[in-house]
């Protein structure tokens, strides 16, 4: 009798799974409930292929720890189940969209959502075997890009690289504060020694002193032997701990001493240890006002931000996403075969908000690989064509400010088509060169930062 496969179940109760027979005789499914947060140590499962992610029901809490659970499984596919159709004015319509390859709605069909888990799941068995870069394709992508914005981020990551103090790095989910944060440790003097990554949203309160500084045989019931901690494993090399603003007092006065001193303490011993760890933290919330409202130590976060960067969201760096799409693509096209995009598609990435940034253009261009008959992606494979005119999270937004945000992106994205050639973008936008020009200098001058705008501008 073949194996069942695993599969991850995600909704708001850890005892919500089907009981169909068309699911239960294929799959062996494991609930959880997304309404907690993951707990520590949770296996990044390397067997489970597809996941359900199941919002029938939405919580009335949301889905505050709904990030941490897919980072915290790297599932290269998710199926979402609604209601009713998306709405993408809603959380739910807005999630699956950000996260999932495919939707099914209620009643639930068991045999087509059975046939479309197995197809899932013989694709990412197929990438498995030919792919052999990360999962998470986005994240070798994070930094590449000639906007302004990456450039100047590229060179502060290089300069922090020379030193040794500890880093904070600042951005909004999916922007690749880890890619950001593994350039640091990879061009800096340590990168021949270890770079260990604490998930701090993932670290129970309990665990916090046991994980980071390690114990000594016998410290407590379950000491059978003596074990190092993250910090000591990182000796000589970089700690980075991910997610530091989930951290809450309790945990921040644990790593205070280590800061202060570059000192540690198994628990059960009585000796102090000295490590040379270099720290870099990354956060979603800016850590000054969680010090102003007492939600962060300032004597943690004085020591921890002597170097910081923000990471720009992907809808501030339009002009990047042609190059930043065709390096997921690449990254995955092994698996998938030559995809490329066109125009219109590549006008429509450009055009979209973006709120999950980087980890949603790697969803959609996934699921336009997966949904597409032919090597051409077009805007309807992914998705964008109901959604070009949404701009999530911003219903306040003057008609002034929205057409200023238009045009800014329509010039970002048909100098990036054309390879910044002012002529060839001018046609994309079917206006003249001299209107082009003016939104240029309308917008300001890194629109105009290509050598072919300004030579053209010189011999108009």
């Amino acid at each position: 009798m073949q194996e069942k496969r695993p599969l991850v179940w995600l909704s708001s109760s850890s005892t919500d799974k089907p009981s169909t027979p068309a699911l239960v005789s294929q799959w062996n499914i494991h609930p959880f409930d997304l309404t907690e947060p993951p707990p520590f140590g949770l296996a990044r499962t390397g067997k489970a292929q597809v996941g359900v992610l199941d919002l029938s029901a939405y919580p009335d809490q949301g889905t505050p720890y709904l990030d941490q659970w897919i980072e915290a499984f790297q599932i290269p596919y998710w199926v979402g189940i609604l209601p009713s159709a998306p709405d993408q004015n809603t959380p739910p319509g807005t999630l699956i969209s950000r996260h999932c390859s495919d939707y099914h709605t209620l009643p639930l069909d068991p045999d087509r959502l059975n046939t479309v888990l197995g197809h899932l799941w013989g694709m990412a068995q197929l990438q498995r075997q030919t792919d052999n870069t990360h999962q998470d394709s986005y994240q070798d992508a994070a930094l590449e890009g000639a906007s302004q914005a990456i450039r100047q981020v590229r060179a502060m990551l290089r300069r922090f690289a020379k030193t040794q103090e500890p880093v904070l790095i600042y951005g909004e989910n999916g922007t690749g504060k880890d890619t950001a944060a593994r350039f640091i440790h990879a061009h800096s003097s340590r990168s021949t020694q270890p770079l260990v990554t604490v998930n701090c949203a993932a670290l129970p309160v309990s665990l916090t002193q046991s994980e980071l500084f390690g114990y000594e045989k016998g410290a407590f019931s379950h000491a059978i032997d003596s074990r190092r901690g993250r910090l000591e494993s990182a000796d000589g090399g970089t700690l980075l701990l991910s997610g530091i603003d989930e951290l809450v007092p309790e945990q921040q006065s644990a790593i205070l001493r280590f800061l202060q001193e570059g000192q540690i303490e198994r628990i059960g011993g009585n000796q102090p240890r000295k490590v040379d760890v270099r720290v870099i933290a990354t956060s979603a919330r800016p850590l000054k006002q969680m010090v102003e409202t007492e939600e962060f130590r300032s004597d943690v976060y004085y020591r921890l931000g002597s170097l910081e960067v923000k990471l720009p969201a992907l809808r501030d760096r339009p002009e990047d996403i042609p190059i930043v799409a065709n390096k997921i693509l690449a990254n995955t096209h092994t698996a998938f075969g030559v995809r490329k995009l066109s125009n219109k598609a590549m006008q429509s990435l450009a055009l979209h908000d973006w709120p999950g940034n980087l980890r949603e253009l790697q969803n959609r261009l996934r699921q336009a690989m997966l949904l597409s008959e032919s090597a051409m992606i077009e805007s309807a494979d992914l998705g964008l064509a109901e959604l070009a005119l949404t701009i999530p999270g911003q219903s306040g937004l003057s008609l002034e400010a929205f057409r200023a945000r238009a045009d800014r992106q329509a010039l970002s994205c048909s100098l990036a088509l054309s390879h910044q050639n002012v002529s060839a973008a001018a046609r994309i936008l079917n206006i003249s060169r001299v209107s082009f020009y003016r939104l240029m200098d309308k917008y300001g001058p890194h629109h105009a930062h290509s050598s072919n705008a300004r030579a053209a501008r010189h011999h108009q």
